[in-house]
């Protein structure tokens, strides 16, 4: 993403100039008094009368012509973008001192200009005190000035107001060799950061993604993710913590008229434990990044027994976790989730999983990547809605269930507590994140299958998988 603020604007010698100052110093004053004077020697040495009122008028268009013939070798001022202002405070000028005719007006005060000084900028005339920066209200002395919608500013006030700054580093926005301010955004927080910012080290939160300002300290769990404040106030962190939401999820789908009826442990893990569990699993399609997996094979996995606590350095320490053997009684052993997310996130992951295992306990065989994958990311994709949008499990649940099949189940309301502003803004990030996946499984697949359940229903599209392996079109 490219900023590019307005220029600053340089007050123009010539009283004519859209964006100047009338303004001469004193040896332009006394170069051209002596003009009036020899001028006027000429006409007494010529004989004819001199009248001492003589036309303030005629003698303006000689001031004004003098002034020009005296700029005529000048350059031409230029605007000059934020980017390229020198440090250095620019050079302050003296106004013009006028003899005004009395017909021009003030256009801040309103008032007569009088006999005084004034300055000629932005096609009007001003006394120097009524020139003033739209931001901090002082006179605009300098020779440069900034120009914003219409009104004027100092180039200090213009930069601080305008020029942007840095969420991580809290520094002015560098520019780059183009003299343009060049920064990076997130797509979905619109955190905006120095370029620089992505190959310094900067760590991001393990959950929202936002990167890790300077002047706050996120937490550092035990495998060495990251996790902002926001996140942390939600975060679950053992397994015993996890079974609230379990239970929601249970509820949730039994409201979808799919109650899984074995009960499959669910254990929250490190992400060494889940990543071993992983090389032993042979079923599934996982991403790179693993944070949840639908066990079917019997092993021992080691999960979090008790939430840690945060020690020196905001590190998290005093973890305690324990071996847990995984027996075969069904299809599905276990469903392990990466610990230390956020409710909302380990509730999504969780409901993907919650899918996978329904599958597998339904008897859903050979199903592609694409087709598993999408069904289960639209799962997860709904339990979101339901909390995020709705505020409760039974009304998305009776809405999926009015649009695929009748059941005569009655869903019971979800046991969470209300939301903060940022679990609904993080609930809508992880959406948006299962919404513009790139993957083909997760990706393609979540769309596809969204697709089919918004056409014909979720009931009557998992009638169609178990019979086809596909989606209906």
């Amino acid at each position: 993403m490219r900023f590019l603020s307005s220029g600053y604007r340089k007050f123009d010698p010539q009283i004519t100039s859209s964006h100047g100052l009338g303004a001469y110093d004193e040896s332009d004053n006394e170069d051209i008094d002596r003009a009036i004077a020899l001028s006027l020697s000429e006409e007494q040495n010529k004989g004819k009368a001199v009248d001492i009122d003589y036309n303030l008028e005629e003698d303006e268009q000689l001031a004004r012509a003098l002034q020009e013939s005296l700029n005529a070798d000048s350059p031409p001022r230029q605007n000059i973008p934020v980017e390229n202002v020198p440090s250095e405070p620019p050079r302050e000028l003296p106004p013009i001192l006028f003899a005004s005719s009395g017909s021009r007006t003030c256009a801040g005060c309103k008032n007569p200009i009088g006999h005084g000084r004034f300055l000629s900028c932005m096609d009007s005339v001003w006394h120097p005190q009524c020139f003033r920066c739209f931001a901090c209200n002082k006179p605009i002395s300098e020779y440069e000035f900034a120009m914003h919608e219409d009104q004027p500013y100092h180039k200090s006030c213009y930069k601080d107001f305008f020029h942007p700054k840095c969420d991580v580093c809290k520094n002015f926005i560098p520019t780059n060799r183009n003299g343009l301010i060049e920064y990076r955004a997130h797509p979905f927080w619109m955190q905006k950061y120095c370029p620089s910012h992505e190959d310094d080290g900067t760590p991001r939160c393990c959950s929202c993604e936002r990167m890790e300002p300077m002047d706050i300290k996120y937490i550092t769990l035990d495998d060495g993710r990251k996790l902002c404040l926001e996140c942390l106030n939600s975060s679950i962190m053992d397994t015993p913590e996890c079974q609230q939401l379990y239970m929601d999820i249970q509820e949730f789908f039994e409201g979808l008229n799919m109650k899984v009826e074995q009960q499959v442990p669910i254990l929250l893990v490190e992400r060494q434990a889940l990543n071993e569990a992983l090389e032993t699993e042979k079923n599934g399609h996982h991403l790179p990044e693993t944070r949840g997996l639908c066990l079917s094979e019997e092993q021992i996995v080691r999960t979090i027994l008790r939430r840690p606590i945060i020690g020196p350095g905001n590190r998290i320490i005093d973890m305690i976790t324990a071996p847990y053997k995984l027996e075969r009684r069904c299809e599905v052993t276990a469903i392990l989730i990466l610990y230390g997310l956020p409710r909302l996130q380990t509730g999504s992951i969780l409901a993907h999983e919650m899918m996978h295992a329904y599958l597998r306990l339904k008897g859903f065989r050979s199903l592609s990547p694409q087709v598993e994958e999408g069904i289960c990311q639209v799962l997860s994709h709904m339990w979101l809605e339901s909390e995020i949008i709705f505020g409760s499990s039974i009304d998305i649940s009776a809405t999926s269930v009015a649009s695929s099949s009748s059941s005569s189940s009655t869903p019971t309301t979800s046991k969470k507590g209300a939301k903060t502003e940022f679990e609904k803004k993080l609930g809508a990030f992880i959406k948006h994140q299962i919404e513009t996946d790139s993957s083909e499984a997760y990706g393609d697949g979540f769309r596809a299958a969204n697709r089919a359940v918004e056409s014909y229903g979720l009931r009557s599209t998992l009638n169609h998988m178990k019979m086809t392996g596909s989606f209906p079109y």
